[in-house]
């Protein structure tokens, strides 16, 4: 396949061509306010392009980020591969070329020692349980009805106020509230200044029909500021693009004020599964969720990813894992855990728990739990006992959620 459609890296030189084709492969037109953002985004040095002859017809890319995951005490950081913008032209589908990809990306990660877990938002479920990838945390499609949104009598609204800020004076206040806030929670990752265009991206084909973005905060008595929410109206909709509050105060202050805000009849919010809004309503039926997946997570180097992250409960287990598309980590390993302390070791102990690198990427957020993939048939429990304890050990406090994607609005 290879000999085919050869793969490499993209040329600075190259970035039009490449452009065109995902977004031609994604029915979007490619615009020139779009090639200037993506040419000081897209790491070019991280980006492969398949080649038929000299047309560019498959691509993929990484963006280096910092995810934050499960600690023992407190959430830890740890580098991810966050895979984007992965692309094949329709004149050139089931030729293997997708694969070949996903196979070069893992593998180059792997030999060069670099980031020990990739994550990516899927958008078809059906396709990268192939590679390896399983689904490490979902998204709560929530639709309100303003109406009967109201908040539970006797709620702690704090003594805050929430004020309106213009984008320039908005971007260093959510900037220090985000950072915070992603600190300790599982799921989020780091925001550098590429990213923020990304995530502020404002133009007319963003808004479909709404208004310019809102930039809602939540300022303590003593001048701190505490939370955020970023928002647009459309029609007689609000549509929340972001909370983020780093107390319980400032996150029951600002959806108060999301709920109040008047002309509006509904509200949609993409959050967590476990998003402590429906807590907050008098009516818990006001706001109605849609759950589907969100994050997909990839173990590159099985040893490195499980000594990465902390457990909730001390382990000692050993995993045989089977990994077809990364050979490499395919074996027996011994993990033991207990606090701050892990290791992950090779062994040729007998196995505790037998199951593909797919469900350890899909446990590891702390999100899926092992004892439902088990009741799936999906990990074999080889030592009785071994999967409530090994679920246990590998959940975390909350529910992991993911509240942007990779890939950069643009095209």
């Amino acid at each position: 396949m290879t000999a085919t459609y050869p793969l490499r890296t993209i040329g600075a030189h190259e970035l039009d061509a490449w452009a065109r084709m995902i977004t031609t492969t994604y029915g979007q037109d490619w615009s020139e306010g779009g090639l200037r953002n993506a040419a000081s985004s897209i790491e070019p040095e991280r980006t492969i392009a398949a080649y038929d002859g000299e047309e560019i017809v498959g691509g993929a890319s990484i963006y280096g980020r910092v995810m934050t995951v499960p600690g023992s005490a407190a959430p830890v950081a740890v580098p991810v591969a966050g895979i984007t913008l992965v692309a094949v032209l329709p004149t050139h589908r089931r030729r293997g070329i997708l694969t070949a990809m996903m196979r070069k990306q893992l593998t180059d990660l792997y030999e060069s020692g670099g980031e020990p877990i990739a994550a990516l938002n899927a958008a078809e479920a059906t396709i990268y349980g192939r590679f390896g990838y399983g689904i490490a945390s979902q998204v709560a499609e929530i639709q309100g009805d303003k109406r009967f949104m109201a908040l539970r009598p006797g709620t702690d609204l704090g003594d805050g106020t929430i004020r309106l800020l213009g984008r320039q004076e908005a971007r260093p206040l959510l900037e220090k509230v985000y950072d915070t806030a992603r600190r300790s929670g599982v799921g989020w990752v780091d925001r550098t200044e590429k990213f923020w265009e990304a995530r502020l991206a404002d133009g007319e084909r963003v808004r479909e029909g709404g208004t310019a973005l809102r930039f809602g905060f939540h300022t303590e008595p003593g001048g701190e500021v505490t939370g955020y929410a970023l928002y647009r109206s459309k029609s007689r909709l609000v549509q929340i693009i972001e909370v983020a509050a780093t107390t319980r105060q400032s996150y029951a202050a600002l959806w108060r004020y999301l709920i109040d805000l008047d002309a509006h009849a509904e509200l949609t919010y993409d959050g967590a599964v476990d998003e402590p809004l429906k807590h907050l309503l008098a009516d818990p039926r006001a706001a109605r969720t849609t759950v589907i997946d969100n994050l997909w997570v990839r173990l590159v180097d099985v040893e490195r990813a499980l000594e990465a992250r902390r457990y909730s409960a001390s382990l000692d287990l050993v995993l045989e894992v089977q990994d077809t598309f990364c050979p490499w980590n395919a074996g027996r390993y011994h993990l033991r855990a207990n606090g701050e302390s892990v290791t992950c070791e090779r062994t040729q102990a007998p196995p505790d728990l037998r199951l593909t690198s797919a469900e350890l990427g899909a446990a590891y957020l702390g999100g899926t739990t092992l004892s439902s993939l088990a009741a799936g048939g999906r990990v074999e429990e080889l030592r009785l006992g071994a999967v409530t304890a090994a679920s246990l050990a590998f959940r975390g406090e909350r529910e992991p959620f993911h509240p942007s994607g990779w890939a950069f609005p643009a095209f």
